[in-house]
């Protein structure tokens, strides 16, 4: 089969590789789209060491069940895989499985390319009206449905209507769009990119802001990004008694202003992936159309993976998503 793999420090090449072969309980998946995800492009930049070339990149997918009793069945993908035993497990929290693989990951490789294999508990329907593209969104919706579940339980009651969203990335734009779904009613986004801003405010129907404008004390901060400068920010912007909830994983330490956080009693909830509970809250959300129209995402081909990488390193790209598609 053709995919993408990724053989070096902002290197990805094109390259026929073997078929997997589906193990009990898993199915073989033909990919009918995969979004490039924040994680791929720490991998691309030679920053993750979990993720070492060569490798199979891309974890949001969507696609079609190839073989078997469902053959033909639409499904998007949970990339996460899990024990199913342990205490995290039992109590419905899968995300903290000590055992947890996430394709992308050795020894699962990714969804950039033709098949990917998955196990059938993993897979959710997705309805003949919505495209595989959108579909394949699930997963980054997914991320920050979770997150923002956390943070507005971690609320005190009646202060959950206004929240800030540091970073109008993909998982910044799904905060704000599950921000919404979820009952607040006053959201804002802040992203320095100017291009991204209009794009976000143009398309996505979300109110945007510069990073220096979002002024103010704010109940719910949601640091998308995860890099000291955004911590600070999220730090600096947290209301009294208010909750910050982080979700990037740009860089590992600096920019929370601990004294504060103490002296203000502001609740810090670090948040990771989603149980399964959460994804499928999520797809019936998609369905439902609780997040929008979800038509904010480019799509290329596979064969333009290379190149859509470096457009993203170049910050050429205005749009919060790139989803590849393998036929192209």
């Amino acid at each position: 089969m053709r995919a993408l793999v990724y053989t070096g420090r902002e290197t990805l090449e094109g390259r026929e590789v073997p078929e997997p072969c589906p193990e009990a309980g898993e199915v073989l998946i033909r990919v009918a789209a995969a979004g490039i995800c924040g994680s791929d492009m720490h991998a691309y930049l030679g920053h993750d060491a979990r993720r070492p070339a060569p490798l199979i990149l891309g974890h949001e997918a969507a696609g079609v069940i190839e073989g078997g009793p469902r053959d033909g069945a639409r499904v998007t993908i949970n990339p996460l895989v899990t024990c199913g035993a342990c205490p995290a497990c039992r109590s419905g929290r899968e995300n903290l499985c000590p055992a947890r693989q996430i394709i992308s990951m050795p020894p699962r490789e990714g969804a950039f390319a033709e098949f990917v294999r998955m196990p059938e508990r993993n897979l959710v329907a997705v309805p003949d009206g919505v495209p595989l593209e959108v579909a394949a969104l699930a997963e980054p919706l997914a991320v920050s449905w979770h997150a923002v579940r956390l943070g507005m339980a971690a609320l005190p009651p009646g202060v959950a209507g206004r929240a800030l969203v540091v970073g109008g990335g993909a998982i910044g734009l799904a905060a704000a769009l599950a921000l919404s779904a979820q009952g607040c009613t006053e959201v804002v986004v802040a992203e320095p990119n100017a291009a991204r801003r209009g794009y976000l405010a143009r398309r996505c129907g979300v109110v945007v802001v510069a990073e220096a404008e979002a002024e103010g004390a704010w109940p719910l901060v949601i640091d998308a990004v995860g890099l000291a400068a955004t911590r600070a920010v999220a730090s600096a912007r947290a209301a009294p008694g208010g909750v910050i909830v982080h979700i990037g994983l740009g860089e590992d330490a600096g920019g929370l202003d601990i004294r504060r956080m103490t002296l203000q009693e502001i609740t810090f909830i670090g948040t990771y992936t989603y149980t399964g509970q959460d994804f499928r809250d999520t797809c019936a959300a998609m369905v439902a159309g609780r997040l929008g129209p979800l038509d904010w995402a480019e799509t290329r081909g596979l064969s333009e993976g290379a190149a859509a990488f470096a457009d993203i390193r170049a910050g050429r790209v205005a749009v919060p998503k790139i989803v590849l598609r393998p036929g192209g």
